[in-house]
């Protein structure tokens, strides 16, 4: 690895010059495989300033990738819960400076804020430090579609006309992510990957199934009132792709459950990572994905 022969002592490893070098340095994730490119990621509903927040997946995944343009669709500081009681550790500032970092340096960051940092909702049209903030945007993929982006509680209705409600349902899922916390802890010790308690409760309610299939309606309607090709969103931790009468309904769901992805290809393909089964890979991959020349 070229991390390792530096390590070494090594100026630079035979065969390579200094400006070689320099892009390999770039090219490389911590782990010593390739950093994935991308046209475009969509990450949505972190929940910084929460234990449920997945940052040792997410600042895997952010050291790991790079893209032309980074949309944060919404949910990425969790503002509900620090009114509560304030928790931020070192990894949280990690994952900020990690983003901050990559509009300084010429990636397209696109902050569209959703219902738990609608704090920042009232920042729409400036931009801070390269991190542009809307309410929404249109995304033009490489192929030519145009996508709606948007967080989408704006089509939740328990949000919009029963916030008390969506307070309690809060509560309630807050208690359910800190039993999430508890499981993965006795699977790590058990040598057994990521697994959420949260998501697998969330598929075996019925209610809750009814509820986001009419959301994903709802979302595919409104894309298609806009005169769009599709519509991109978070807000329900649902990572999907389903195609509504022409309309292509995408939601790169979270970093709390899922640890999911959306991402655009140079071509314009469209794909979901989810990142647990990504690292999985990784890690049984037998070869190093870079060697250098002895």
């Amino acid at each position: 690895m070229v991390q390792r022969a530096i390590e070494a002592g090594q100026e630079h490893p035979p065969g390579f010059s200094k400006k070689t070098l320099s892009k390999l340095d770039k090219a490389v994730g911590p782990s010593g495989a390739l950093r994935r490119k991308y046209r475009t990621i969509w990450i949505s509903d972190v929940h910084l300033g929460t234990r449920g927040c997945n940052d040792k997946l997410l600042l895997d995944f952010l050291d790991h990738v790079d893209s032309d343009t980074l949309y944060l669709v919404g949910d990425i500081i969790d503002g509900w819960r620090m009114k509560k009681r304030y928790y931020w550790p070192e990894r949280h500032n990690a994952i900020v400076r990690r983003i901050m970092k990559r509009a300084k340096r010429g990636t397209e960051v696109i902050y569209i804020p959703g219902n738990h940092d609608e704090m920042f909702r009232q920042f729409s049209g400036m931009n801070f430090g390269g991190v542009r903030i809307r309410k929404k945007a249109v995304h033009v993929t490489a192929d030519g579609r145009r996508l709606l982006v948007l967080h989408g509680d704006e089509f939740d209705a328990v949000v919009m006309a029963h916030r008390w409600l969506a307070f309690a349902g809060d509560a309630a899922y807050e208690f359910l992510m800190k039993m999430n916390f508890v499981v993965n802890h006795v699977r790590r010790l058990l040598d057994l990957p990521y697994w959420s308690l949260s998501q697998h409760a969330r598929h075996k309610v019925k209610n809750a199934v009814a509820f986001i299939s009419r959301f994903e309606e709802t979302v595919a309607h409104e894309a298609r009132s806009k005169k769009v090709d599709g519509v991109i969103c978070g807000h329900i931790h649902t990572a999907e792709e389903r195609d509504f009468c022409g309309v292509t309904y995408y939601n790169d769901g979270d970093w709390v459950e899922s640890c999911t992805a959306l991402v655009e290809h140079f071509s314009g393909q469209m794909e979901i990572l989810h990142w647990p089964t990504e690292m999985a890979k990784r890690d049984k991959a037998e070869t190093p994905a870079l060697r250098v020349a002895a």
